[in-house]
């Protein structure tokens, strides 16, 4: 297989970042008085957002050590990071990385093993790591390179008092049928509230990531058995078609701009009825709405069709980069970070919504986490334990991933088609055009990289 792109544009900066990979001196992030800098790149996600005001904690626990953190938005973190330890410059010393990446990053060598230091670290407690999660952020080979900082699925948010006035009542396993029918009800636009938010905007992360559900479900897929793309499949075809006549008519105003980020804010300010997205985002939600929607807020599993279940896995993990000069260090804040010691500190400290949740067994059995979460903790776990990354469409696939393919290649090839996408909502071309550039695309890049003979 050729090169995917995003490599080959990291490797053409590695002239620019000589000097900063030219500093392979254990001593040069220390401090006068001996203190050893590890420097963090995180997502800015609410929950991680959280860890980082409580570093007061690590850092008394752990003296010497100083952590610096680099917050950027998932599709600014994803090309910083990947260039950075594509060309091992050692800019970072733990990175935040996708449940997507982390196979193809362990075999590219660009990941340090976290086995023999869970191994010497008991009270991280590796058995009550959620073992669907523990599954996606290891490699092929069962390794584990991530540390489950979270991990989720995606379900419905929804109104439960505007679900009544207009006379719907949302089921704890939707159709997509039945959530569009709501959707049409309780949308009003004189009253400055959709039916319905959904992801728009381009990025395979983005909208993509809820789309690809949508297409699971409905008996498309990305790629046959043989990777022939199946971007113009009746089947494919049929879901985009639904998914964006469904934002089209019912959606948020302008929904081509609109990511998770634009979508939390049309829910906690009343301005949706419903939301399709992340389970992470529930005690988001709760904590950041206005009352009305706060003691009005209902949750059901992912909407379906043809399948059983739809919801997609994920996790963001904390890893070490086989770049950084700081690696035991790096352990012990990644220790710290992920351990349940940490979820109950969160807990304690910035609210029992902001903890990160789905990664450990023992979070549900909190007592505050149990009372401020039991609108929606048992039904992430059930989205979380029904999600089947092996297999999740109709026909068979050649491929794992949800609510991604998981190949080097997906990276662009998503970015290409997401834009195609956002186009269609947008209006300014139709899904049967958008779909067939997105198939030449998706061919062309295959072919390149070898998958098509």
């Amino acid at each position: 297989m050729s090169r995917p792109r995003y490599v080959v544009t990291a490797l053409l900066a590695v002239g620019a970042l000589a000097a900063v990979s030219a500093c392979s001196d254990p001593t040069a992030d220390q401090d006068p008085a001996g203190n050893t800098t590890i420097t963090v790149a995180l997502a800015a996600n609410p929950q991680m957002k959280t860890a980082e005001s409580l570093i007061s904690d690590f850092e008394q626990k752990n003296p010497g050590i100083k952590v610096k953190f680099t917050t950027l938005p998932e599709n600014d973190l994803r090309p910083a990071v990947t260039k950075d330890v594509a060309t091992k410059a050692g800019q970072y010393d733990v990175a935040m990385i996708g449940s997507y990446e982390v196979p193809i990053w362990a075999k590219n060598n660009w990941l340090v093993p976290l086995d023999d230091y869970v191994a010497k670290d008991a009270a991280w407690d590796a058995a009550d790591v959620l073992q669907p999660i523990k599954e996606i952020v290891s490699s092929d080979d069962g390794k584990l390179y991530g540390a489950p900082f979270y991990g989720s699925s995606s379900f419905l948010f929804y109104r439960k008092d505007l679900a009544k006035k207009a006379g719907v009542t949302i089921a704890e396993k939707p159709t997509w049928d039945q959530v569009a029918a709501a959707a049409a009800k309780m949308d009003d636009k004189a009253g400055g509230v959709s039916g319905i938010c959904l992801r728009g905007l381009p990025g395979w992360g983005q909208n993509l990531a809820s789309l690809t559900t949508v297409i699971n479900t409905f008996g498309g897929r990305w790629f046959d058995e043989n990777w022939n793309p199946q971007l113009t499949s009746p089947a494919t075809t049929q879901a985009v078609k639904f998914y964006v006549d469904l934002l089209r008519a019912h959606g948020q105003p302008d929904a081509a701009k609109d990511g998770w980020e634009g979508c939390l804010q049309q829910i906690t300010q009343g301005k949706t009825a419903m939301w399709y997205d992340d389970t992470v985002f529930a005690g988001s939600v709760l904590d950041q709405a206005i009352p009305q929607v706060k003691e009005n807020l209902g949750f059901a599993m992912a909407p379906v069709n043809k399948t059983g279940a739809s919801g997609w896995l994920w996790s963001w993990g904390l890893g070490i980069t086989e770049s950084s000069k700081h690696k035991d260090a790096a352990w012990k804040f990644i220790s710290w970070a992920t351990s349940k010691e940490y979820i109950k500190l969160a807990g304690a400290k910035a609210g029992w919504d902001s903890i990160p949740p789905g990664s450990r067994t023992s979070t549900y059995s909190i007592p505050e986490y149990q009372a401020a979460a039991k609108s929606y903790a048992d039904l992430t776990l059930k989205s979380i334990d029904a999600a089947n990354p092996k297999q999740p469409t109709v026909e068979p696939v050649p491929y794992r991933g949800v609510q991604y393919v998981q190949i080097p290649e997906f990276t662009d090839i998503g970015d290409y088609v997401s834009q195609q996408v956002a186009g269609a909502i947008s209006g300014t071309q139709t899904v049967e055009e958008a779909l067939q550039k997105s198939q030449t695309y998706t061919e062309g890049v295959v072919k390149k990289a070898g998958y098509l003979k």
